[in-house]
């Protein structure tokens, strides 16, 4: 079926997908990327129709699913990218999982994400996380959805992995006490620096938000306060998703270097 007016019910859909209200009261997203769709299908996620123009790409892969046609003008109107790729898709939303989902999950590392509210840090950090294999993300008081597009595109759809929750401060800091977690936070008060921590340890490292970092609570609660050396003149803190890929990867480092001792 081919669609060629901008007053279409789904172009119309697609268009209020843009807002994080639009999704959450829709239940839906977008994707407008081939190899980040793959990554959600692949993660158990359901595709709701397909949108694709056959002149920019044929998207033969969609023949199993709802899929309509779009002319290049209307397509590129539609489209989140600037550089579109000629598939856009709408997926079902899945419920965040929360301290019940927590509680009963078996980890021994994660990373704290603290009120952070750049899409696309949020994205990248947990395209680390993938990376380094952490257990599980807990995103605490933060605003950002998951499927907002920066997110999906910055964490090359690490987005969609089973492994994130959604609590607030006071949840988190009562479970992280509870279950006998190190809790690790990063800042640059630290009293010792990252190469200093043993994560071999069941451990959370805990980052706050871009522009103030963490709150008191979060500095008083922690065993270890951290910080990344640096020798710079003018440069006391890096981006947060920085900051945190390093902390992950020592974290990675030493728990590598147990396994093969």
């Amino acid at each position: 079926m081919q669609i060629t007016s901008a007053q279409n019910s789904k172009i119309k859909l697609v268009n209020r997908l843009r807002s994080k209200r639009g999704r959450q009261r829709e239940a839906r997203f977008v994707i407008d990327y081939k190899r980040d769709l793959q990554r959600a299908v692949q993660h158990g996620y359901d595709i709701d129709f397909v949108l694709h123009c056959p002149e920019i790409s044929l998207a033969q892969d969609c023949a199993d699913f709802e899929s309509h046609q779009l002319r290049p003008a209307l397509f590129k109107r539609v489209s989140y990218r600037e550089n579109p790729d000629g598939i856009l898709a709408v997926l079902h939303s899945k419920p965040a999982k929360a301290l019940a989902q927590l509680e009963a999950a078996d980890f021994n590392h994660a990373l704290v994400l603290v009120k952070l509210g750049v899409p696309g840090n949020i994205g990248a950090l947990l395209r680390t996380a993938d990376a380094v294999g952490l257990d599980a993300v807990i995103l605490v008081d933060t605003a950002i959805d998951i499927y907002n597009p920066n997110v999906i595109r910055s964490s090359t759809g690490a987005c969609f992995l089973d492994n994130i929750f959604r609590l607030s401060s006071q949840e988190a800091l009562a479970y992280f006490r509870a279950a006998r977690f190190q809790v690790v936070a990063a800042d640059v008060s630290g009293a010792r620096t990252l190469y200093d921590v043993d994560f071999r340890r069941k451990s959370v490292i805990v980052l706050g938000s871009e522009d103030s970092g963490l709150t008191g609570d979060w500095i008083n609660a922690a065993d270890q306060v951290a910080r990344i050396p640096m020798s710079g003149a003018a440069s006391d803190s890096l981006n947060v998703s920085v900051s945190g890929s390093l902390f992950m990867y020592e974290l990675y480092r030493q728990n590598q270097l147990g396994k093969s001792s």
